[in-house]
């Protein structure tokens, strides 16, 4: 037994040193593809669990105010503009201004964020600083990764309801949700080969 341990973990070595350095991550943007994915297609799903045939054809205007009091993120702008193709496609005559509405809609999201879980059976990368001046030749360097099983699992969550109200009287006439939309993905990687991908958004199909 102890022997075919060691030449398992001779085998990681062999093909880690064989495979030579590799990056985790890649991107130019902020966020990686399949980040942007999680939370988009979670958000997707969680617009589309929301009831709204009592607000068709009423002019609606549509108040964001309780998803973010400053600034939107891109996903949360992403996911207002799927609740705004849902409440078009539904009949509903959505409006640029409250005072042009017969009913106030309230849009709200409890969360709109990715959880990760990582797994490493063998030796992380070890980061040695190349000093303490920032100059291209002081750059920190990292040693191979030696694993026999690697995990990354990602899940990606959105919440979304709403209220909704008569304009002249704040009367409500309608509310939905609140409802969450899951997506995940799951990298396996054995003995340094992979990545193994399974998932329900559009990179791991």
């Amino acid at each position: 037994m102890l022997r075919c341990s060691c030449c398992l973990i001779g085998l990681a070595i062999l093909l880690e040193l064989s495979g030579g350095c590799a990056s985790v991550r890649t991107t130019d943007p902020t966020r990686t593809a399949t980040e942007m994915f999680l939370m988009s297609e979670a958000a997707t799903r969680a617009v589309d669990q929301l009831k709204n045939d009592a607000l068709r054809d009423r002019k609606v205007y549509l108040d964001a105010t309780y998803i973010n009091a400053s600034t939107l993120t891109q996903e949360q702008s992403f996911m207002l503009a799927e609740l705004r193709a849902q409440l078009l496609l539904g009949g509903v005559r959505l409006v640029d201004k409250k005072e042009n509405a017969q009913i106030v809609m309230e849009v709200r999201s409890g969360g709109l964020s990715i959880d990760r879980l990582e797994f490493l059976l063998g030796i992380p990368s070890i980061y040695i600083s190349g000093g303490t001046s920032p100059a291209p030749g002081n750059l920190p360097v990292a040693t191979p990764e030696l694993a026999l099983v690697k995990t990354t699992r990602q899940k990606g969550f959105a919440s979304i309801a709403y209220v909704a109200y008569w304009a002249d009287t704040g009367e409500v006439i309608a509310s939905s949700g609140p409802f969450v939309g899951k997506t995940y993905r799951e990298d396996l990687w054995i003995l340094g080969v992979g990545p193994h991908t399974t998932g329900n958004i559009p990179p791991a199909k």
